[in-house]
């Protein structure tokens, strides 16, 4: 075989999250490639490595480097938080990828924020679902406003990523704000898992419109319900329809 990249989706960073196929991919490595944060965990795990990094929103500045770093090496991998293929760099490194390539680029899949923060607050995805990111940066406001109306007219449950930072410290209360007026119930039952597969991982439950005033950070995902969601002993459950269905208040 040629020159391999792989892209790796390490999901929140605990080794118990890496799946079988990451390990491989990243024990056959010659140089792991990623984001500070990230290579930080992934060192705790495989110290022995060579690593090198890049800053916050240097995403660009990192394809390139793995695309460099064929030159001199046959294994490369670059690791991502979660999914590589959700939110991820994925996408960014086929695109970079010259046509003419003989570069192989090999997705491997990780454990995204959503599957791995439903898994502890119950079953809140557990029938047809979407997920949005709040995160304006390269996404217009207006089309995340879209993306809410029409998964809530269309019934779905919704996983919210980056639902605030410090410049975004009011967008999960436009988010709530935007369902209501669209028609969804102040009682909808919501969640929101921090720190998810870390240490201090901590889940919610809450109603719609209590969930507009919580304060959460960059690293909770949040949980809105469909109108058949309903809490139950501090879980959320989104019934598929085995049973008798519960409708919203």
């Amino acid at each position: 075989m040629g020159k391999i990249i792989y892209i790796i989706g390490m999901g929140p960073g605990d080794e118990s999250f890496l799946t079988g196929q990451a390990k491989t991919a990243v024990e056959s490595s010659d140089v792991v490639v990623g984001y500070t944060v990230y290579v930080d965990l992934m060192k705790k795990y495989y110290p022995e490595k060579c690593y090198m990094t890049t800053g916050m929103r240097k995403e660009i500045e990192r394809c390139r480097l793995c695309f460099e770093l064929t030159s001199t090496h046959d294994r490369i991998s670059l690791i991502c938080s979660g999914d590589a293929g959700v939110y991820g760099m994925a996408s960014l490194m086929y695109e970079l990828l010259p046509d003419d390539s003989d570069i192989e680029l090999f997705v491997v899949p990780g454990i995204t924020a959503a599957n791995s923060g439903a898994a502890v607050l119950g079953a809140p995805l557990n029938h047809d679902y979407c997920v949005i990111s709040l995160s304006d940066l390269m996404t217009p406001w207006e089309y995340i406003e879209k993306r809410l109306i029409a998964a809530y007219q269309g019934d779905f449950a919704i996983a919210l990523y980056n639902p605030s930072s410090h410049k975004r410290a009011d967008y999960l209360k436009k988010a709530c704000d935007i369902l209501m007026e669209a028609g969804a119930s102040s009682e909808r039952a919501c969640g929101y898992v921090e720190n998810i597969g870390r240490e201090g991982t901590q889940a919610t439950t809450c109603t719609l419109k209590e969930l507009r005033d919580r304060k959460v950070n960059m690293f909770t995902t949040v949980f809105i319900g469909n109108s058949m969601t309903y809490i139950k002993d501090h879980h959320l459950v989104t019934p598929r329809g085995y049973l008798d269905k519960r409708g919203e208040v």
